[in-house]
Formats: C-alpha cells, structure tokens, sequence
C-alpha cells in the first residue's frame, strides 16, 4: 500500500518493484504460473522504467507479458494478470502523475477481481486497500494541483 501513497512518481516505481517481489512469491504458493509469471515481468519493468521511458523498451515488455500469457493461459481467468500487466507497463513507461495513477487503478481492479476468482482472500483485501489507497492519493494529487500557489 506504501506504493499507492506516493505522490512522486520515482518512489512510487520504486515501491512497485519491490510489490511485485511479494506478489511472485505469493502466487507461486497459490499455484497460479500466470500470475507468477506477470509478477516478474511487471518486476522488470518498474525496474526499467526508473532508467527508460523508451517506447521500444515498453513494448517488449508488452509483448512479454502476451507471450507468456498465452503460453500459460489456461482459460479467460488467467488472462486478467496479463490485461492488469500491459496495462501497468503502459502507464509506467507512457504517463506520469495522475494519468499514471488512473491507468494502474484499472490495473488493480483487474487483479482484485483475478485474486477474488482464485480464492486468494489476501490478496482481494490487499488490492482492496491498494485501489482504496490509489484513490486517496489521486484525490490529494488533485487537491494539490487546485490549490493556489503560495507566494513567497
């Protein structure tokens, strides 16, 4: 959640890489290669993208993400970490600030309702709490952004 609560975007990819380390092991115990599978790649391009904003490099990761989630599918249900995955890698590598935020929010949405389908009741309550605390960041943001500049 500590992620979700970033206004500065660096911080805020940071976080996310070291999410996606919790999420592999969590979905590897709950043996869901699809999801596992995601986890790293979206690993990966957090990393990346704190160095790269390269539109090449995004649709690698893009086209990572498809393959191996065609490779792994195992019917509709596991194609929504992949959707969640192509989502987050556009977001990260294309958009900044609240636009960002918004395009990860559908992220999390997808992934809340693949840990609701596979019975992961931690993990639904936690992108519960990511997406609630997404949206109080955004709204801060918002806030921020409305607010009149102060004069020194």
């Amino acid at each position: 959640m500590a992620c979700f609560a970033q206004r500065d975007d660096r911080r805020f990819k940071q976080f996310m890489a070291l999410e996606c380390v919790a999420y592999v092991g969590h979905f590897w115990l709950l043996g869901q290669p699809t999801a596992v599978a995601s986890s790293l790649v979206s690993l990966g391009r957090s990393a990346a993208s704190l160095r790269s904003r390269s539109p090449w490099v995004a649709a690698c990761f893009i086209a990572l993400s498809i393959g191996l989630g065609l490779w792994l599918q195992s019917g509709w249900l596991t194609l929504l970490p992949i959707a969640a995955s192509c989502i987050g890698t556009t977001a990260l590598f294309f958009f900044q600030g609240l636009p960002m935020r918004l395009l990860m929010l559908m992220g999390t949405l997808l992934w809340l309702s693949n840990n609701l389908l596979v019975g992961s009741i931690g993990g639904s309550l936690l992108e519960a709490c990511i997406a609630g605390t997404n949206l109080w960041t955004m709204v801060r943001m918002r806030h921020l952004q409305r607010a009149p500049q102060s004069r020194h």
